[in-house]
């Protein structure tokens, strides 16, 4: 059996104040998973992306990523993770091109790698025209789209993403939708929160729910919503779980 891209185990995080984000959850997504994450606001999706990416320490449980535990080996693991959070904070005073430059940098990309992916997603993600561009002068979508193009530059193996729709319009949704399947078609695995479950239940072949910091439903998308749409089952989990 292959090993698992992300294998969550136990795990647990408490804020100071004695609130408890996450409770001992235990998730496993594996090489072509596109995994939709969802939950009401503070449920605990931000806190467990953000540990998965190995930026924040959790108190008990383990993370590990193709295997490596990020407590015992985090650079390991980071380098075969992207994450973007629900809302990047990037260098205004660079253009595009020179901030996936410096990210190429930084994960060693080898320059035929790089220029070809950045072509690649920039036509994609409709971003080309634009790169020589300041960020600054970019939207909260362009911001968006700029990020993922730096996410997938070192062609990681898992890609954490934190509400990746918002601030998208319907067009740059289908874009993204598109090279999501396209990437894990690859083998590698997305893991995402979103609230928008219409999406969810036509992108992803799995979806966890959370509540209250604990996991409630887990699995195949089809097999967790049954004869429901995935919006009517998530509301009547929400209210009876």
């Amino acid at each position: 059996m292959a090993t698992p891209i992300l294998d969550i185990r136990g795990l647990s995080k408490t804020f100071p104040g004695g609130i408890t984000a996450v409770n001992e959850l235990s998730l496993t997504i594996e090489g072509g998973d596109i995994y939709g994450f969802i939950g009401k606001n503070g449920a605990g999706k931000t806190t467990t992306l953000r540990a998965a990416a190995g930026i924040l320490r959790f108190d008990q449980g383990d993370i590990l990523v193709g295997g490596i535990s990020i407590k015992e080996d985090p650079v390991a693991c980071k380098r075969k993770i992207a994450y973007i959070p629900d809302n990047p904070d990037l260098y205004d005073y660079l253009t595009g091109a020179q901030y996936l430059a410096y990210l190429a940098d930084v994960f060693e990309v080898s320059a035929a790698d790089r220029q070809a992916r950045i072509a690649e997603y920039g036509e994609a993600l409709d971003m080309a025209d634009r790169l020589n561009d300041l960020i600054g002068s970019y939207s909260h979508g362009m911001k968006q789209k700029l990020a993922m193009m730096g996410g997938f530059l070192h062609a990681p193996r898992l890609f954490l993403m934190d509400e990746p729709f918002v601030g998208l319009d319907p067009e740059a949704v289908v874009r993204v939708r598109r090279i999501i399947r396209d990437f894990c078609q690859g083998g590698s695995a997305v893991f995402f929160s979103t609230h928008i479950l219409e999406v969810a239940e036509k992108l992803c072949n799995k979806v966890a729910m959370i509540k209250e910091g604990k996991l409630i439903a887990s699995g195949e998308t089809a097999q967790v919503r049954g004869d429901q749409t995935l919006e009517d089952f998530f509301l009547e989990v929400m209210e009876h779980a």
